[in-house]
């Protein structure tokens, strides 16, 4: 049986990295973990074991990260190296994400054009694309807790949601225009909510 969602925590209670190699080797560890399904890893090692982000923080950073042109999860590192080490931590974050992972995957693809003919194999990665896509709709359920406190409370945050999945998965309208056009729209009616 999994463990219970630990509480929200509060600016006060959360930990930071003691060092860039804490960083670099957090990173590390977090991008070898990753494969497939790495937003439901960052999630699980930032919040719940490291405790470096607040479930809330984490989908605010989380929605930053994303509309930067790059990998979410690098983007996401770099934020996170930045705030606590600067330019350096930055960079000592971003050598973790991609150093192990790199040589990692030289290997399988050196690996991967020996079996590539091979069903068994074809029939792995499909496999795979299914586990990954549970393990992403399994942290987005996980995070909906955290839309408790959003400005624009849970019914229209749902209704964003459910615009997006319509524009992006039945439509098949490009993923920058329903970003940009969803996300200007939930900005302007935040900013409108939080305007005094």
């Amino acid at each position: 049986m999994p463990a219970p969602d630990p509480e929200p925590q509060t600016a006060g209670t959360l930990a930071q990295p003691s060092s860039k190699t804490d960083l670099f080797l957090s990173f590390t560890w977090l991008a070898l973990q990753g494969f497939g399904g790495v937003l439901a890893v960052v999630q699980r090692e930032l919040v719940e074991k490291k405790r470096w982000l607040g479930r809330d923080e984490f989908v605010e950073e989380w929605a930053v990260a994303q509309i930067m042109p790059g990998p979410n999860v690098v983007n996401l590192s770099m934020m996170i190296g930045a705030r606590y080490f600067g330019l350096p931590g930055a960079l000592a974050a971003l050598a973790g994400m991609l150093l192990a992972p790199l040589v990692v995957v030289l290997l399988l693809a050196l690996g991967y054009t020996h079996f590539a003919d091979d069903p068994h194999m074809a029939g792995a990665l499909r496999g795979m694309g299914a586990v990954a896509a549970g393990l992403i709709m399994a942290t987005g359920i996980k995070l909906v807790g955290a839309l408790r406190s959003n400005v624009l409370g849970r019914g229209l945050c749902a209704a964003f949601g459910l615009l997006c999945f319509v524009g992006i998965a039945l439509l098949r309208w490009p993923l920058a225009y329903v970003l940009f056009g969803l996300g200007a729209l939930a900005s302007v009616l935040a900013w409108r909510r939080l305007a005094p």
